[in-house]
């Protein structure tokens, strides 16, 4: 989380915002991340 609000600082996001959206950002990640290395083991 705090380099997700370190980032969204970076970026000129308000903290507030980046911790309303960073849980659905990282859902989203870590089912693509998971979706890659499926596809990687079947090959």
């Amino acid at each position: 989380m705090t380099a997700g609000l370190a980032l969204g600082a970076a970026l000129g996001v308000p903290a507030a915002a980046v911790a309303e959206l960073l849980p659905e950002i990282e859902t989203i990640a870590v089912r693509k991340i998971n979706e890659r290395l499926k596809v990687e083991q079947d090959d």
